[in-house]
């Protein structure tokens, strides 16, 4: 049931521009009456596997060109920064747009920020030119730097939704990031691959729902059978 969870929002966000996929990380799960015995017991019929943790598939995604210069796309490990409700925000979800008062911000009206912590303000999407080391110019006056900024690993990242984090960890520049302005980073999640894996996590759930009725049924055959020879 976690697996399916962890497939089903994957799939959900296909479509979802900067999103990376979950993925699960197993252990095996000693009971404690091994424990208990010291371990003695087999095995194979006394662990099982476990999702200890969840962990966050980075690698790229596909970069699709839309010749908006407002739309931004990073090569490399990084992320933007923006400027959440309570705090800073990281993305690699590049789709932005302009505020009414010459703000860029996500969708969601989150405000793009430069390396200063600054917002990036412009008067038009017109003679924009963001370079892949992310100087932004307009009609060749400087703005200032994007705020592109990477972490050491994703444990030190925190999914706030979709193709947002929070920081657990102190960000740093990041050194191999490179921006492509009109472009977008699409989604990492393969959905054919989402597929097959649905369709396995589907049929060991019906094997496991077999495997548990069995045993209930020879479970109340037992009793009926001891019931049977008390009489």
């Amino acid at each position: 049931m976690e697996s399916l969870e962890i497939l089903a929002n994957n799939m959900a966000n296909t479509s979802t521009p900067g999103y990376k996929k979950d993925a699960e990380s197993y252990s095996l799960y000693l009971s404690d009456a091994v424990r208990e015995a010291g371990g003695d017991r087999d095995p194979v019929t006394a662990t099982l596997p476990v999702i200890e943790h969840n962990w966050n598939d980075l690698s790229q995604g596909p970069l699709d060109v839309t010749s908006n210069p407002l739309d931004l796309a990073l090569s490399g490990s990084g992320f933007f920064t923006l400027q959440g409700p309570n705090g800073p925000l990281y993305t690699r979800a590049g789709h932005f747009q302009l505020a009414s008062d010459g703000t860029v911000t996500s969708p969601q009206g989150y405000p793009l920020l430069l390396n200063d912590g600054t917002a990036l303000r412009v008067d038009s999407p017109q003679g924009l030119q963001i370079s892949p080391t992310g100087d932004v110019t307009q009609n060749g006056q400087s703005l200032g730097q994007l705020g592109i900024v990477n972490f050491a690993s994703s444990g030190q990242m925190a999914r706030t939704a979709g193709a947002y984090y929070a920081a657990a960890g102190t960000p740093q520049p990041a050194a191999n990031a490179s921006v492509l302005q009109g472009s977008v980073e699409g989604s990492n999640v393969n959905a054919p691959e989402s597929a097959v894996r649905l369709m396995d996590i589907m049929r060991q759930f019906e094997m496991l729902t077999k495997a548990v009725q069995i045993n209930a049924d020879m479970n109340s055959k037992a009793a009926n059978e001891v019931a049977r020879v008390v009489s």
